[in-house]
């Protein structure tokens, strides 16, 4: 258990800056524009190897109480109530305002022990900075340059001391076992949504407005005696539909958690079908060769009727990925979510199970003698071994003769094949083909001198003979 700190303060203040310096990270999504953080992003400041804490960022307070900026200020007086620290971010160029008299206010009402941290102060007097919020009434404050990483070090050491040794805050730890899914998919589908109702409290803001998440946000949980980090990423929409910067950083983030999990949960609206846009996420996924399950989200709001015809869409629409499993779910009232996490089980064992090379090889061999590949121009491809090169997606290494010969359809011949025998479902399979290459080809033996006077011997003698 580590102690916790959390970063609160007004829009625009730098706390994401001063989140990614003090992490050493750039998970946090920075950027001039007021309002980019609205959900709770966790991060480890190991800046002091021997006593690490937990490090909160929220989004700015901005004394609305309605709509989105009324969910981020939940979300920040949130991590400030559970937090051992509340480092209270003040602008030292704009100086004071009447928010942050407000905010400050209501960190009193709290009884969090607060400090009071002074950022943008490079090229700013520091006396007039502080002079400037000395009617707070803060015995120690301490000025910093986030984006300059000035004054981290005496930040760091105030922060340390009064901190408690012992803290109630789980780490994210990095567990092998531990199944990483991404929840993916265009604005406005209900991933944010679905990720609360797993976790059993308001830990995103879910809303109507399309783009409310921005950043990659994990979360790590325990269901049914398994370990899982769930990743709420931004909805992604096509590049020529993006145009703000925050947006395409929020992109980015968002391919980075595709990378990095090993199941992406494609999550689709059942009141709508497959849009292209959905088709643009679902390329993002086989791209990186991550194992698949498509979630239908909102199915309980579909009529008999509507139903049949959604059912038709996805068929004709995601023929092309047949082997990923659809699961009809509710993220709003929790229905088909056990339904969910077995096709999400099924597909990280199908992507992460190891084999050898000699059953690799002998389904090679079986699928050969059952089905030869066809001979082009008199010469048929011969398949003589194979054996395994990765894992998710589960990738194999086929040794031959001709193979550059072969035909995509016997490629997917080979791929449902392998697919039946290993009882593979919910990943790609990848296979990389290699030519056997004569290890003698081009290369002339050269006689040595007894070589040769050894040769001309056995002329003279046969001619001798003739």
């Amino acid at each position: 258990m580590l102690p916790l700190v959390a970063l609160v303060g007004r829009p625009n203040v730098g706390k994401s800056t001063l989140f990614n310096a003090l992490t050493r990270t750039r998970d946090a999504l920075v950027h001039d524009q007021p309002g980019v953080t609205r959900d709770r992003n966790y991060g480890i400041c190991r800046l002091d190897e021997d006593n690490p804490f937990m490090l909160v960022d929220t989004g700015g307070i901005a004394g609305d109480e309605e709509g989105l900026a009324g969910a981020t200020a939940r979300q920040a007086r949130a991590a400030a109530e559970e937090a051992d620290l509340v480092l209270f971010i003040v602008d030292g160029r704009e100086g004071a305002s009447t928010l942050d008299d407000d905010i400050l206010s209501w960190l009193r009402k709290s009884s969090r022990p607060t400090l009071l941290v002074i950022n943008k102060i490079d090229g700013l007097e520091e006396s007039t900075a502080i002079s400037e919020f000395s009617r707070y009434g803060f015995s120690d404050v301490i000025t910093v340059s986030a984006a300059h990483r000035q004054g981290i070090d005496d930040l760091l050491e105030e922060v340390q001391a009064r901190l408690p040794e012992e803290g109630t805050t789980e780490v994210l730890d990095n567990d092998p076992a531990r199944v990483r899914i991404a929840f993916v998919g265009r604005p406005n589908v209900g991933k944010s949504t679905l990720f609360n109702r797993l976790l059993g409290e308001e830990r995103m803001i879910a809303s109507e407005v399309p783009g409310t998440t921005r950043d990659s946000i994990s979360v790590d949980m325990e269901r049914d005696g398994r370990q899982y980090r769930l990743v709420d990423t931004a909805g992604l929409r096509r590049k020529s539909k993006v145009e703000e910067a925050v947006e395409i950083f929020s992109i980015i983030k968002t391919l980075q958690s595709i990378e990095q999990c090993q199941v992406a949960v494609l999550m689709l609206d059942a009141t709508e079908g497959v849009t292209d846009q959905d088709a643009t996420v679902l390329g993002a996924i086989l791209d990186a060769g991550r194992a698949l399950v498509v979630a239908v989200n909102k199915w309980d709001g579909l009529e008999t009727y509507q139903r049949e015809q959604t059912e038709a869409l996805l068929s004709r629409k995601l023929n092309f990925v047949e082997w990923a499993e659809n699961v009809r779910i509710s993220a709003k009232h929790g229905s088909g979510l056990r339904e969910l996490f077995q096709a999400i089980h099924r597909a990280h064992a199908s992507a992460t199970t190891e084999h050898g090379t000699s059953e690799v090889t002998k389904a090679i061999e079986v699928a050969y003698e059952t089905n030869p590949p066809p001979a082009v121009r008199g010469n048929a491809p011969k398949l003589r071994f194979a054996h395994p090169a990765g894992l998710n997606p589960p990738t194999f290494v086929v040794h031959g003769t001709r193979l550059k010969n072969l035909p995509e359809s016997y490629k997917r011949y080979l791929e449902n094949f392998f697919r039946k025998r290993f009882k593979m479902v919910g990943t790609p399979v990848r296979f990389i083909f290699k030519d056997s290459v004569n290890p003698y080809e081009g290369k002339k033996n050269v006689l040595t001198d007894k070589q040769v006077a050894k040769k001309r011997r056995l002329i003279r003698h046969v001619k001798r003979g003739k």
